[in-house]
C-alpha cells in the first residue's frame, strides 16, 4: 500500500489547511524573514508553506515537487499569489539555478528517502552565501509520543504496532542529519522543537472525516479501509470532547546557513 503522490485524486490532499501561527512565529525566530527575498520550497505538496512565506513578506516563491499531480493542486491553491511560481523536481535535482535563494525550505520531505548527502548537496549548492536552509521533519521520537486529545497521531501507533516499523525505517535521527549537513559544508546548524498546530476541528465529527478520507496523512494510506474503520471508532471512543479539537504534531526543525 502507501499513498501514490502521482494520482491525479491525490493531487488536493496537502492542500486542505493553512500554515498555523505556531509555524509561522518559530520560524522568525529563525530566520531574519524580513531580509528574505527569494525563497524555495521544495517539496512544496499542495503549497500551504508556499503560501505563508508569502504572507510573511517574501517577495518571490518558487515551489519544487517531483510530483506533477501535486503540483497541480498547488497551482489551484496557490492561483491568487502571483509571486509563488513552481517548477517540476526533486530534492537531488531541483534544476534550479545556483547561489540563487535567501531561504530554501524542506518540509516533510527527508523521510521519503534514505540520501540524505545528495538531498544537502543540492540544497547547498541553489542557496546563496549565509542563506538559510530550513528543514522540518519527525524523528522517530516525535511520532511515536502519547496518544491524546491533541496528538491524534499517537493513536495510530498505538493501534496498529506495525506502522511503528514504518516510522522506524524512515525517520532519521537528528545527529545524521546534523553530521550531514556539516559534511556538505552547513553552519551554524541548531535544533528546535515544536509543537505545530496542524488544524483546529470545530467538531469531532469534522475530525473523523478528515481521518476517513486520509487528508494529508500518507501514515493513513498504509491501512486498508477495515482498518481504517477500526482507527477511526477508536479515535472516536478516545476523545474527551465532541467539540472543537485543537490537534497538534510535534516536530524538529533544523536550521543551518551556508
Amino acid at each position: 500500500m502507501g499513498i501514490d503522490f502521482h494520482s491525479e485524486k491525490n493531487r488536493f490532499t496537502y492542500t486542505t489547511r493553512t500554515a498555523d501561527k505556531s509555524w509561522i512565529e518559530t520560524l522568525k525566530k529563525l530566520v531574519p524573514i524580513d531580509n528574505i527575498s527569494k525563497a524555495v520550497d521544495v517539496g512544496c505538496g499542495g503549497g500551504i508553506y508556499s503560501k505563508a512565506l508569502s504572507d510573511m513578506g517574501v517577495d518571490s516563491v518558487t515551489s519544487v515537487d517531483f510530483s506533477e499531480a501535486i503540483l497541480e493542486g498547488a497551482r489551484e491553491n496557490c492561483k491568487k499569489y502571483k509571486n509563488v511560481s513552481f517548477k517540476h523536481g526533486s530534492a537531488f535535482d531541483t534544476g534550479l539555478d545556483s547561489n540563487n535563494f535567501n531561504l530554501l525550505l524542506e518540509r516533510a520531505l527527508i523521510h521519503h528517502f534514505k540520501d540524505l548527502k545528495n538531498c544537502f548537496k543540492e540544497a547547498f549548492r541553489i542557496v546563496d552565501s549565509n542563506g538559510f536552509y530550513i528543514i522540518q521533519d519527525r524523528t522517530l521520537e516525535d511520532c511515536l509520543l502519547e496518544g491524546n486529545d491533541n496528538h491524534i497521531r499517537g493513536f495510530f501507533f498505538e493501534l496498529f504496532p506495525r506502522l511503528i516499523e514504518k516510522e522506524t525505517n524512515r525517520r532519521h535521527n537528528s545527529q545524521i542529519v546534523i553530521e550531514t549537513l556539516k559534511e556538505v559544508g552547513f553552519k551554524d546548524i541548531e535544533e528546535v522543537k515544536l509543537w505545530e498546530t496542524r488544524r483546529v476541528y470545530e467538531s469531532k465529527k469534522q475530525l473523523l472525516k478528515d481521518l476517513n478520507q486520509r487528508t494529508g496523512r500518507s501514515i493513513l494510506h498504509e491501512l486498508d479501509d477495515k482498518e481504517l474503520n477500526v482507527l477511526i471508532n477508536h479515535v472516536d471512543k478516545s476523545l474527551s470532547s465532541d467539540k472543537s479539537i485543537v490537534e497538534r504534531d510535534r516536530w524538529t526543525i533544523w536550521k543551518a546557513v551556508k
